[in-house]
């Protein structure tokens, strides 16, 4: 594995699922892999479980981690390439990735969509510049339009809690929320269920379609009742209108999810990325049931991330 920012970047999903199951299994069996390597963890945007499972898995491996919160404590960055840096802007984007692949064999960068320019976001204005300025394999710790890490995570917890013969089904749900929000949760938990052996349906309000290169010919349902129907596995959360870019159309039907609507799944288990207003996206007591594997998702965080540390250190070890 060269570089990882999306699952196109993996060859073979199951057996990554495979292997990032056999680490869970013994966590320290690859300590020497990363010997004399060093990760430099770039968070842009605040974070909890990219943060810790990032720096877990990273030493796990033996790696030694440089994490920079480049927003708090970094200079100024300036993006814009020809800009006259009269402003407040202080060092180049470019100046600073290029100090960063002296310093570390690895970057793993964190950047959220800004949410104010559709174009800006779409292409990846941030991490594209890691791409095409990093002389080191680079790796998304989220970005504005996928968040892959995540959703390999999701895919490990979906393996680990289903062994029936059939294909489960998987429903994305949106889920209400008090301000805007970006879509990489939902746009990358597509593009990986696309990869997976289910039955994978979407539910929506109107108004509220992702982005149609990443839903491709997805169902999407924009009543959540007939959404549910026969669901093993329910994934919540909240996303922004795409086509009225980060607006929020009024919607009027209760999207919450609880128990009351749980009962017409089969009996599914609920998930959820992360951080999660309570008794507004979910009831306590779906958050708190016997539904809900949302911790087990959290922990299976530390394990995709090893797993692509561990495949990325493959290859920079192989010399190739």
């Amino acid at each position: 594995m060269k570089k990882f920012t999306s699952v196109s970047d993996i060859e073979n999903l199951q057996q990554i699922i495979k292997k990032a199951l056999q680490i869970k299994e013994n966590p320290l069996s690859e300590t020497e892999k990363g010997k004399g390597k060093t990760i430099g963890l770039v968070f842009l945007n605040s974070s909890l479980r990219t943060r810790l499972s990032s720096q877990i898995a990273a030493q796990n491996l033996g790696l030694n981690v440089l994490t920079l919160n480049a927003a708090q404590e970094a200079w100024n960055l300036e993006f814009a390439d020809g800009a006259v840096m009269d402003g407040n802007t202080v060092e180049h984007i470019k100046d600073a990735i290029e100090v960063l692949n002296q310093y570390c064999d690895i970057i793993a960068v964190r950047c959220f969509a800004g949410m104010k320019n559709k174009e800006d976001d779409v292409n990846e204005s941030i991490l594209s510049q890691f791409e095409k300025h990093a002389k080191v394999p680079v790796i998304s710790l989220e970005s504005a339009t996928r968040h892959p890490l995540q959703s390999l995570a999701d895919c490990i917890t979906i393996t680990e809690n289903w062994n029936e013969e059939r294909k489960p089904k998987v429903v994305l749900t949106w889920a209400p929320h008090i301000k805007p929000i970006a879509h990489a949760v939902g746009n990358s938990f597509t593009e990986w269920m696309q990869e997976m052996d289910v039955d994978f349906v979407i539910t929506n309000p109107e108004g509220y379609d992702l982005d149609k290169n990443f839903t491709k010919d997805t169902t999407v349902i924009h009543n959540q009742e007939e959404a549910f129907k026969d669901a093993d596995f329910i994934y919540v959360k909240n996303w922004s209108s795409f086509d009225d870019y980060a607006e929020m159309p009024e919607v009027k039907e209760d999207w919450m999810l609880t128990n009351e609507k749980l009962k017409n799944t089969n009996n599914a288990k609920v998930m959820h990325c992360l951080p999660v207003r309570r008794n507004l996206e979910l009831s306590d007591e779906v958050m708190d049931g016997e539904n809900s594997i949302i911790y087990q998702q959290a922990k299976n965080r530390i394990f995709s991330a090893q797993t692509v540390f561990s495949e990325i250190l493959d290859e920079i070890n192989s010399g190739k």
